[in-house]
This record gives C-alpha cells, structure tokens and sequence, in this order.
C-alpha cells in the first residue's frame, strides 16, 4: 500500500514528490522511461528560453555559468535533485491505468520493462505524464516513411541531404538554422502568412537573413500533402508541386494524452479538451486524483511550462495534509 502514487518523472511529477515528502507522505513515482525522460530527447545542444531561476524546483539552486541553461545541465540538475531529495522513482514502468475503487483507494496498473503485470495499491494519484511522447500527426500519406521523425536531435545525420521542416515556431527554426552549419538544403514548409510571432527574438534576425539570402527556402500560406522516399508534394496558393527531398522534420509540436484521464473518470471539456479540476487544489473531479504540470493544459501544451507547472505540487501537498 502507497500513500501517493505519482506518474510521470518530469520537473512537475519530481517537484510534487518533493512538496508531498515536506508535507509528511510518502510518495512514489513510477515512470516509463527515465527521470526527466522528455528533457533528454530535446536537440542535443539546445539552451533554454527560461533562466535557470525559473526551472529550479524544491527549493534546490540550478547554478550555471550560462544565462540560459543547455540541455545536458538540465538534465544533470534534475537527475541531482532527485537523488539528493531521496525521491522513490520505479524507471521504466508504463502505467496502463489507474482507477479509483469501491473502497475509495486507487488500483494503478502497470507493466515494467520485462513484461510483467504490477500492480500497486495507494490512496492518491498525481498524473504528471507531460505531453512530449504524443506529436500532432499530420494524418497525410507517406507520414510514416522511415525518412520521417517529429523528433529533432542534431544536424549530422543530414549532412549534405535535402530535408523539409515542417513547421514555423522555434523548434522547426532552430532545426533549420542547425541543419545549414552541415550544408544541409533545407525548406521550410509553414502555413502561416508570416513568421511567427513566438520565435526567439535573438533568432528572428539571423533566420530571416538566412531566408532573404537564398541559404533556406522559406514557403509561407502552404501545407504538405503527401511524402515518399523521394519528395514531398506542397500545397501553396500558387497550387500544388512537387519537391525532390531526402528526408522530413514534422516539427508539428506535440499534446498530451487525455485518454489516460478520461478512463479514469476525469471528465474533459471543449474544443480544447480541457480536464476538470480545480486549480486551487489541482483536484480532479475524481477525488483523490490530481494533475500537476502540462497535462492540466487539455491540447494548449504552450499554456503551462516547467516554471509553472512546478507550483502545482505545493497545491496539491496543501490540499492533502489539510485533509490528514
């Protein structure tokens, strides 16, 4: 038996274990991949939009020479504190369900990485899953080639090829800027009339020079249609045409699961698929679960960030030693 039972070891699930174990529990995080799994499947080299001030969590100083921290001192940072707070993590463990009982205690099933059914039995469950394991599918043929990723690591593996972003927001303008340093030919496919607005100012300037100079192809108001090993066909007011290409970035963003909360019996609502809790607590209408980060978010994954997101585990510890 577990007091509280939290999925998911990103930022927001380490924190609300952190707040829970001040608060007297004892709680438990399982977590199919690693602790901060999503922080390690970033590009490479990328630094943060935020300073480091705003990523830290349980009190515990994130110090860096850098003005923006890089992904590999995020990941030694989280890592740290983790241990240094003594945070129970069962790793690679993916939880299939977790379901409030006739009892009123949660049976929170899950399967670890050798295959075995296990179950664990607790009073409360934090869903702290995050959103990056779910791209924005493009639903068009050819999306599943093997020459298709929505993941971006590094530009070696595109040296010298042909390779179409799709996208216009930082990820997608930051791959392409990466990709011409390895003389990639890079197009970049965005519906929007214009440049986005979210790009990061000190890399608006040199991604629009880039463009203006001829060094990336830029294609505004347009959509893919359809990808092969070989090409992919644009759709663009001027109509339809077809690009000799080697391999495609769907930088399409990502959303987070609501299935996994709706076979929970949290009710979601709207166009936007919003989950019901409230925000005071971070209780869902399910009593005794809780959301903590991006997944409170329904399908806005830009609504909540790490330095957001990681005040939520105090709510939830309030709420919880209030009804000890």
């Amino acid at each position: 038996m577990e007091d509280i039972v939290i999925i998911g070891a990103g930022p927001c699930g380490l924190s609300a274990a952190i707040e829970l174990q001040r608060a007297g529990f004892r709680p438990l995080i399982i977590e199919k991949n690693v602790v901060v799994h999503s922080i390690s499947q970033y590009p490479v080299y990328m630094s943060f939009f935020s300073t480091p001030e705003l990523l830290e969590i349980g009190g515990y100083p994130f110090t860096t020479p850098n003005e923006k921290p890089t992904r590999l001192e995020a990941l030694n940072y989280y890592r740290n504190v983790a241990q240094r707070a003594g945070v129970r993590i069962r790793p690679y463990e993916t939880v299939t369900a977790a379901v409030k009982e006739a009892d009123g205690l949660f049976r929170v099933d899950n399967v670890n990485r050798f295959g075995e059914a296990v179950t664990t039995r607790c009073r409360g469950v934090v869903v702290a899953t995050g959103y990056f394991d779910h791209p924005n599918l493009l639903g068009i043929p050819g999306e599943d080639l093997p020459n298709v990723t929505h993941f971006y690591r590094e530009a070696h593996p595109y040296t010298g090829m042909r390779v179409c972003i799709i996208g216009g927001n930082n990820s997608a303008v930051d791959a392409a800027m990466d990709l011409l340093k390895v003389g990639a030919e890079v197009t970049v496919v965005y519906r929007g009339e214009d440049y986005s607005p979210n790009i990061k100012p000190w890399v608006r300037p040199l991604f629009e020079s880039a463009v203006s100079k001829g060094r990336i192809r830029m294609l505004f108001r347009s959509r893919v249609e359809a990808i092969s090993l070989r090409s992919v066909t644009v759709r663009s007011p001027e109509g339809a045409q077809t690009l000799d290409n080697d391999f495609v970035l769907a930088l399409t963003g990502f959303r987070s699961s609501r299935k996994f909360l709706s076979d929970s019996g949290v009710r979601i609502h709207g166009e936007w698929e919003l989950p019901e809790f409230n925000p005071d607590t971070m209780e869902t209408n399910v009593p005794g679960l809780y959301l903590a980060g991006v997944v409170a978010a329904g399908r806005d994954a830009n609504e909540i960030f790490i330095e957001t997101g990681r005040d939520h585990g105090k709510r939830i510890a309030k709420h919880l030693q209030e009804q000890k």
